[in-house]
């Protein structure tokens, strides 16, 4: 079906967002399915990495968020790519610009037990280059994008992944967040939509359809179930501004690229979808994903049409703006789930911190 619509259309139809009558704070966080690999070598991966290193720093000098705070990233690296010769020049950006390396992994036909064993082999390999973050008993804990969109096995034709009972895996490997919906146009789009909510333990699509929604006041016994994801995720609409051949509105799916960058009226869009935790509505958030480590997307995510969209945040009036890495969004929902309100800034290592 086109664009998955037959998943997604009838519960973003039927979802009645909740609003805050307060300021809204909202948490801004760019989820980068980052494969420099892809379609090149190492060498060629290491010039992108380098494009990187020498343009993404402008943008943490030049603009802060009312807090502070500068532009962030998340590279969602694959850890079946693992290069040390790539991971550490990423590492070391993300020093130096406060952002921060999570897990990607792509697998095909696989079992639990090669998931476990990539999950296992990527964390020791991520951890050497000093990434990932801990909780407070010192397990290494990590958030995680499936590649190919193929979670928990929901390819329709059964491709991407082969695990049909994914979730439990994730968790006990320290898995703290998915992020990798909404995928539409995939057919492993899932049917609960513009939410946050815990992935359980069931079979295939059923996991991504049959989600419990996050609750503020209700959250602590749901984040230490082993059985249980808390997932993240981004905006899926209708944009009525963009239209195709001037009739029919285009799909917001949060995705960034050079033919559809960050703008203005793309950042109201994702904000009218009101993710947030319920019960808590004064906190929003906002995932936007792209694909950074292919050239055509460096321009747009690393020159105007990026600086204008961070121009254009820097002037709201009704909202107040916050970058966020994939990690400090999901320490902010589960301050949320724990009711705690106003200036989210003090909870951005609620649960989980980078190693000192």
């Amino acid at each position: 079906m086109f664009r998955a619509i037959d998943k997604w259309l009838l519960p973003y139809l039927k979802r009645r967002p909740q609003r805050s009558e307060q300021r809204t704070h909202v948490m801004i966080a760019i989820c980068d399915h980052f494969e420099p690999l892809h379609h090149s070598n190492e060498s060629g991966a290491r010039k992108r990495i380098a494009r990187w290193e020498k343009e993404f720093p402008k943008f943490v000098e030049e603009f802060r968020d009312p807090g502070g705070h500068p532009p962030k990233h998340t590279f969602f690296y694959p850890a079946e790519q693992y290069s040390a010769a790539l991971l550490d020049p990423l590492a070391g950006l993300c020093r130096k610009t406060g952002s921060e390396v999570e897990v990607h992994l792509h697998h095909d036909g696989d079992t639990e037990e090669g998931v476990r064993a990539a999950l296992e082999e990527g964390k020791m390999n991520f951890r050497e280059h000093g990434l990932l973050p801990e909780d407070a008993s010192g397990q290494v804990r990590f958030a995680f994008i499936h590649g190919n969109w193929a979670l928990n096995h929901s390819h329709p034709e059964g491709k991407g992944c082969g695990v049909e009972r994914e979730i439990p895996i994730l968790r006990r490997a320290g898995c703290y967040a998915d992020f990798t919906m909404p995928s539409a146009p995939s057919p492993t789009q899932a049917r609960f939509v513009n939410g946050i909510g815990y992935l359980r333990d069931l079979p295939g699509r059923r996991a991504l359809d049959e989600v419990e929604p996050a609750i503020s006041g209700e959250g602590k016994e749901r984040r230490e179930n082993e059985n249980e994801l808390l997932m993240i995720q981004g905006p899926l609409a209708l944009n009525w501004q963009r239209r195709k051949w001037g009739i029919l509105p285009r799909v917001e799916n949060g995705d960034l690229t050079g033919a559809n960058p960050p703008t203005a009226s793309r950042f109201r869009l994702a904000f009218d979808q009101a993710i947030s935790v319920e019960r808590h509505p004064d906190w929003v958030f906002i995932k936007f994903h792209t694909h950074g480590g292919i050239e055509r997307n460096f321009e747009m995510l690393l020159g105007e049409p990026m600086r204008r969209f961070h121009e254009s945040l820097s002037r709201l009036e009704d909202v107040t703006p916050h970058y966020v890495t994939a990690r400090e969004m999901a320490n902010l929902v589960h301050a949320a789930e724990d009711g705690r309100s106003g200036d989210p800034d003090p909870y951005r290592d609620y649960c989980f911190q980078l190693p000192q």
